[in-house]
């Protein structure tokens, strides 16, 4: 199991636009095939070190990963986000 973890922190912070962004991320679940998992988390303590919005999401190898990457769904997700984001995002992908 591969397990894809990304921290997103969004130009506009407030409630209504990450909890529309979360939206987004949440409308993946059950739409692409090889997402064996989605979690989408929001922060609590709104602290300065703070993202704004966690995403988990488990496949069954790196190569899901890969067509997951390049999924029509998942590509117009990334081009929301690349209007949302305030800077890059980061991510840690781990095998468990």
């Amino acid at each position: 199991m591969l397990t894809h973890v990304v921290f997103f922190k969004l130009k506009d912070r407030s409630p209504e636009a990450i909890q529309a962004t979360a939206d987004v991320l949440r409308n993946m679940e059950g739409k692409i095939e090889v997402l064996r998992h989605i979690e989408v988390g929001l922060d609590v303590l709104h602290s300065e070190r703070s993202y704004d919005i966690a995403l988990i999401t488990k496949f069954d190898s790196l190569e899901d990963l890969g067509v997951y990457d390049i999924h029509p769904l998942h590509m117009e997700v990334k081009a929301h986000m690349k209007q949302v984001l305030d800077g890059t995002s980061v991510c840690v992908d781990f095998q468990n």
